[in-house]
This record gives C-alpha cells, structure tokens and sequence, in this order.
C-alpha cells in the first residue's frame, strides 16, 4: 500500500506522516501491539489470560485470507489500525468484510489517519473482490458515525450478542 500523507494541521506532538499499509505473516509482533493498542485505544477490559492468543494464534490469523488487518505507522509508532474478517455469503457468490476494530491514538486524531485507513481497506478489498464493507457504531459515538457516513450509508439495525448453549449453561 501506499505511505499516505494525514494532514497538516496538527498539534506540536501530532502525526505528520502515517505509512498505512496491510499486515501478513511477518507482522506476528505489529498484530500484537495492534491487540494492546485496540485494548487501550478503544477502552476494552484485558480478555482473561486464558484467551489471550499466543503467536502462533496471530500468525494463523495473518495467513488466513479471510482476516484483515492494516496499521497506520508514524515511523516505528503505531497510531491507528483496523482488523476485521472476510465473511463469504452463502445465498450469493460475493462477499462482504465486516470492520471489527478501527481506532487511531488521541493526539493523532482529527488528521485524516482513520479515512487514510478506511481507503485502504477500500482499495485492498477491491483488489480482492470484496463486495462490500460493513461497520457497526454506537448511536452515542459520533465521531464515528461521522466518519462511516462519509464512506457509506447507514442502517438502523438491532444488533444481538447471543451466546452459544453450552457456554449459556457453563456460565449459569
């Protein structure tokens, strides 16, 4: 991909430039501080330890065709990333990548790094064959929701978390 150049309108300690580019099977560490960074960035409780995915988890997922992952890099500094996975649809030969993960660090946003991102992602799932992108956002994040009205329309949908049975009666 491309090194994209972010706005010049930044703070003293802000990004000037960001690298935005797709990870593959060499980024085994990048991936793993692309997990610390969503923890932090996005306000996540730590997972238990128990789930947390060891290297060769990582690299399984970097070698699949079916996730995505693209950092956006202010020299060694990582300052936004997205993951997401390639879903294949069954009732049409096409398919879709739903967007899980989006976030850039605080003193680097409002500089373009999150569109510079989601272009990338544009650009790769063309060149990939993918039909469509999907993105959730809550009501209540509007810097959000801004940002995906630029790129797409919106749906009012419900969204459901729906735990599967065995781990319904484990949990009680």
């Amino acid at each position: 991909m491309r090194p994209v150049q972010v706005s010049s309108t930044r703070p003293p300690d802000g990004c000037q430039v960001a690298e935005v580019r797709a990870l593959d099977e060499r980024d085994v560490l990048l991936l793993r501080r692309m997990l610390e960074f969503f923890s932090k960035v996005l306000g996540r409780r730590d997972a238990p330890a128990a789930l947390a995915p060891d290297d060769g988890y990582l690299l399984g997922l970097l070698e699949d065709p079916g996730f995505i992952a693209i950092a956006a890099m202010d020299g060694e500094r990582l300052v936004g990333g997205l993951a997401g996975y390639v879903l294949r649809r069954f009732d049409q030969v096409r398919s879709e990548f739903h967007l899980h993960d989006l976030g850039v660090v605080p003193d680097c946003r409002r500089q373009g790094i999150a569109s510079a991102l989601i272009e990338a992602l544009q650009e790769l799932a063309a060149a990939r064959g993918i039909d469509l992108i999907i993105v959730e956002a809550t009501r209540s994040d509007r810097p959000a929701v801004a940002l995906y009205e630029k790129f797409g329309r919106r749906h009012e949908v419900f969204h459901f978390d729906i735990r599967p049975f065995t781990l319904r009666i484990a949990q009680g």
